[in-house]
Order: C-alpha cells, then sequence, then structure tokens
C-alpha cells in the first residue's frame, strides 16, 4: 500500500448522528477516525465538495431503510489528492488529483464518511483524473450533476439531429444537459426553462430558446420536441408535457416527475468522467458554479440552507477544505 506521509489517524468533518433537517443536525468534529481503505480504493486528501439536494435528503432519512449505519458524514461530490492507494489500484498513484461521485449507488449503502471531511476512502472506479483547466472548486461541482445528466440522455437514446426540452436550465443537473445535448449529443435545438433572472445563462450555455415559467411562456409554446428532460418534478412537468412529440420521449430524475416518464437513478461511474474529460478541457462543456459559491467548511450548514432555498445557480460548492 503506497501512501505519503503524515496522514493524521483522525480528521475534522461535519457529521449528523441523527436523522432530521439537516441544518439542526449537522456538526464539526474535529476528532473522526480516519477511513481505512480497501483494496480497491484510494485515500483522499479533500480539496473541495459540493452539496446535492440527496445529501439532505439522506440526511432526513428518506432511505434510512438502505442507508449505512449513523454517524454519517454527508457528501457525495469530491475533489482533491490521492494519498494512499490500495493494492489493487491500477488507474492512480498517490499524489493524482482526482475526482467523482463517491457513491456508485446513491442510496443503497453510501458511505459513512463522505466528501465533507478532510480526508474520503473511495473507489477507483468511481474516479477520474482531474481535468486539468479545472480549479478543485471547479471539478467538485461535476460529477453528480454531470453523469446524472449524461446518462439521462443516454438511456433515451438521445442523437444528433433531435430537439429537447430541458425543465431547470439554471440547476446543477439542467446546466448540465444543455450543455451536453447541444456540445456532446450535437442536438438541432436545445430549449430550457428557468425564471426571468437566469435566462441569459440559458443562452450562454448553448440553449436556442428561453423560457421564463414565472411569465407563463411554458403554456404559449406552439413547438413541440422530441425529448422532454426534467430536473424539476411536478411543478413544471404537467404543463411541458404538451410540448412532446407524438412518439417523443420523457425522461425525469426528479423524484416527484412525469410518471409517465422514464425515471433514471444515475450510477457513479468514473469511464462517464474520462470520456467527457476532451469536451471539458477544451471548455465545450464548463461546471457552473453558483455565484455565493464557494463556501468555507466552517460554512458548512449556511450553505445547506441556501441549497434548500431552490435558488442556486448551478452548484453549490464547499472549498478549500482544510
Amino acid at each position: 500500500m503506497a501512501s505519503t506521509p503524515s496522514i493524521p489517524s483522525h480528521i475534522k468533518a461535519w457529521a449528523y448522528s441523527e436523522y432530521g433537517n439537516i441544518e439542526d443536525t449537522l456538526k464539526f468534529e474535529s476528532n473522526i477516525p480516519i477511513p481505512q481503505i480497501k483494496e480497491d480504493e484510494v485515500l483522499i486528501k479533500v480539496a473541495a465538495a459540493a452539496l446535492n439536494p440527496v445529501d439532505y435528503k439522506r440526511a432526513h432519512g428518506y432511505f434510512k431503510n438502505t442507508d449505512s449505519p449513523l454517524p454519517t458524514v454527508p457528501g457525495y461530490d469530491v475533489a482533491g489528492v490521492v494519498v494512499r492507494v490500495g493494492s489493487e489500484v491500477k488507474k492512480f498513484k498517490v499524489g493524482d488529483e482526482v475526482y467523482g461521485d463517491i457513491n456508485e449507488n446513491p442510496i443503497n449503502n453510501p458511505k459513512r464518511i463522505g466528501s465533507l471531511a478532510e480526508y474520503t476512502a473511495v473507489e477507483e472506479k468511481v474516479l477520474a483524473h482531474k481535468p486539468s483547466n479545472l480549479s478543485f472548486a471547479e471539478a467538485a461541482a461535476l460529477p453528480l450533476a454531470i453523469i446524472t445528466a449524461y446518462q439521462g440522455l443516454e438511456r433515451i437514446e438521445f442523437s444528433a439531429g433531435k430537439s429537447i426540452l430541458v425543465l431547470g436550465g439554471a440547476g446543477g443537473v439542467g446546466s448540465l444537459v444543455i450543455q451536453l445535448a447541444k456540445h456532446v449529443f450535437g442536438a438541432s435545438k436545445v430549449a430550457a426553462t428557468a425564471s426571468t433572472g437566469k435566462l441569459d445563462l440559458l443562452r450562454n450555455l448553448g440553449a436556442d430558446l428561453a423560457i421564463d415559467y414565472t411569465k407563463g411562456q411554458l403554456e404559449e409554446l406552439e413547438e413541440k420536441f422530441d425529448v422532454l428532460y426534467d430536473t424539476v418534478g411536478q411543478s413544471e412537468i404537467d404543463r411541458a408535457l404538451k410540448a412532446v412529440k407524438e412518439n417523443g420521449k420523457v425522461v425525469t430524475v426528479a423524484a416527484h416527475g412525469s410518471p409517465s416518464g422514464i425515471f433514471v437513478m444515475r450510477i457513479s461511474d468514473g469511464t462517464v468522467l474520462k470520456k467527457l474529460e476532451p469536451y471539458l478541457e477544451s471548455g465545450k462543456v464548463k461546471p457552473i458554479l453558483d455565484p455565493k459559491s464557494p463556501f468555507a467548511f466552517s460554512e458548512t450548514v449556511e450553505a445547506f440552507a441556501y441549497l434548500k432555498t431552490n435558488r442556486a445557480i448551478g452548484k453549490v460548492v464547499i472549498h478549500p477544505i482544510p
């Protein structure tokens, strides 16, 4: 097992010991035993972490029957440096800068020590080398959202020449669906919804048509699309279904999406990140960080409270992590 010197035996992290509102239960801990790595894992010195709705849903006990035992250090998205390598690891070595969504299955026994910690242990297969042009904060903003976006498009066999309507285009997943559909899959037309102040962002990401859902523009839409990609759930989906072609497809990654849609739950996969690396390094696909990001490690509770307002643009990121 290769490792670097001076790795502590105990680490600082944010953790909760009971289920409930994450703003109430999350506490700063300074003496958590460092996670031990298995043969197929690496130990990462965490530089940045992104927050996701699954973090606060997990903390609330939404999937406690399949969750790992409490106490829990939350955090799925990570970017950092490999400091220890398991005996079966082939792709990474000590000193490599990596990123990924650390939980292969989001709700089935996710890790007890997530990315909101100084160090976390992660399987090799869910990680990729960090694109050299991205900062740690930018890289941390990507994995869960870009893998979700990509796997949703792949699941419905999206391809060049097709048109797509994205609900929630300014969010973490939606902002990447727009970019992937346009720049990776070759969409003929991309339309996306957002509130009034976020329409320019949609256009900058590659949307041909930016739709203000607060002003009835979704209801007034006369065009029909090959695919409807729902990232928001019930609030917009009912109004948008009439904009789908007769033989069109609906895909949802939202918990309360259309019953007529294909629900996609991502599986974390480092090969997806590797496949998208050329688009990230060329700048064709970019991470979108909320203007308030990055939050300091000491502001993690405030960052979760902000994420829960549903007003964030792109991703809420914590950086630096000491």
